[in-house]
């Protein structure tokens, strides 16, 4: 126990006497030296937050984070946070494969001199990405990664981007194109999941049905160990996205051959637990925060979004 502190009793030190003594005038002649004293306390010790590594979207760059720094910056000074610069514009049409490599490359060094962990925001194809970091990556030490809008399950359906891409295919058909070698150059089409032609999805996809577990290869086990890892994964999209089809991919949803949404739970990929969602789960690790009300490019700069969604995992 703490020894406890006790008044002076008579014939104590001369320092409490002189205490009990002190005459009135005196305490006001040290009044204006209070300001000084009180600036020679120590300040309260500042929280030392982990780096925040960000990866963006088809057809971004750095710029269109500008106001998620702000926010970051805001909320939690001192953050060092670096917005990848990586397969900018049309660039982010190269291959998955590909991209996941050059980001390895860029966040080796970020985590080497984070030892007590990084967190991970990564927008729509970004989400993609991502989590094929964690998949390869043995010695990650992601603690949030914070999947933004991503079609985690895959996407089917007619965006702007599609028609851009391929202006005569529509959905129905696309398969034709993206389940091929040729069409599997084309980032958009390493994770178009056609739920009328799963055998061709099955056999035809080189990165998204790899690392859902839903294909055999020799990295499965390892792939699973890594991606468990992490701390925690967070789920963030909504209803009025308008480009993520379904929406619910961004949660791990997806249409069955009917075009019903069939939610996290109830997919294979959970139920045989192929990469770790459902030991996710019964650990406490996966956070869902669904939002009404945010198109598909507003979600890094609304500002309710990130306080409610983000914020909170960037400790």
């Amino acid at each position: 126990m703490y020894p406890s502190l006790t008044a002076p009793e008579a014939g104590g030190s001369m320092l409490g006497l002189w205490g009990q003594r002190l005459p009135a005038a005196w305490v006001l002649l040290l009044l204006p030296f209070l300001p000084l004293l009180l600036l020679a306390v120590p300040a309260p010790h500042r929280a030392s937050y982990k780096p925040v590594i960000v990866v963006h979207g088809l057809f971004d760059s750095s710029y269109s984070f500008r106001h998620l720094l702000e926010y970051i910056n805001e909320t939690h000074p001192g953050t060092v946070v670096t917005v990848l610069d990586l397969f900018d514009g049309r660039e982010s049409l190269r291959p998955l494969w590909e991209q996941v490599q050059g980001f390895r490359e860029a966040v080796v060094p970020i985590m080497a001199k984070a030892p007590q962990g990084v967190h991970l925001i990564c927008y729509s194809q970004g989400g993609l990405v991502c989590r094929a970091l964690l998949s390869v990556m043995d010695d990650h030490n992601v603690d949030s990664f914070i999947s933004l809008s991503s079609p985690q399950m895959g996407q089917y359906g007619d965006t702007d981007y599609l028609k851009w891409l391929f202006p005569t295919s529509m959905r129905s058909n696309l398969y034709r194109i993206c389940y091929s070698p040729w069409g599997q150059e084309f980032s958009i089409c390493n994770y178009w999941h056609d739920p009328h032609h799963d055998d061709l999805y099955l056999n035809a996809s080189s990165f998204l049905a790899l690392i859902n577990g839903e294909r055999d290869h020799p990295n499965a086990t390892v792939w699973r160990k890594n991606f468990l890892r992490v701390g925690h994964l967070v789920l963030i999209g909504g209803p009025d996205d308008g480009v993520i089809t379904p929406w619910q991919s961004s949660f791990f949803g997806f249409y069955d051959a009917n075009e019903t949404v069939l939610e996290m739970e109830e997919q294979l990929v959970y139920l045989r637990d192929s990469f770790g969602l459902k030991t996710l789960l019964a650990r406490g690790a996966i956070v869902r925060c669904p939002m009404a009300g945010i198109s598909h490019t507003a979600w890094h700069s609304n500002r309710t979004l990130y306080e409610t969604c983000i914020e909170p995992w960037l400790s």
